[in-house]
């Protein structure tokens, strides 16, 4: 089990992220595409997590202005490439859990 995966439970979430970074976020097409806007880069997706990803492309990117292809960045990654497995690793859920203060 990861981390996390993307699933229902985490829309509400993600969509309380988008309005913190000062999105306004709404719903189209009988809830099926999700939207949000801010200085007037607006996005849609197919779900909140989605539309919290295509946030993060403006963030990482910060364009001055739009432009054609504004999100395209530089790198050898590419779907058709990735690999199956990835390198060994130990998640966070197997590895020791920190104790919290209410523990």
């Amino acid at each position: 089990m990861p981390a996390l995966s993307e699933h229902v439970n985490v829309w509400r979430s993600a969509l309380n992220i988008l309005a913190a970074k000062g999105y306004q976020v709404w719903v189209q097409d009988d809830g099926e595409t999700f939207c949000a806007e801010r200085d007037g880069w607006d996005f849609m997706a197919d779900s909140p997590v989605s539309l919290l990803g295509l946030v993060s492309m403006l963030e990482h990117q910060s364009p001055e202005h739009y432009e054609e292809y504004w999100w395209r960045t530089p790198g050898k990654l590419d779907v058709s490439k990735l690999p199956s497995e990835p390198k060994p690793y130990v998640s966070v859920v197997k590895g020791p859990r920190q104790r919290g203060p209410a523990e």
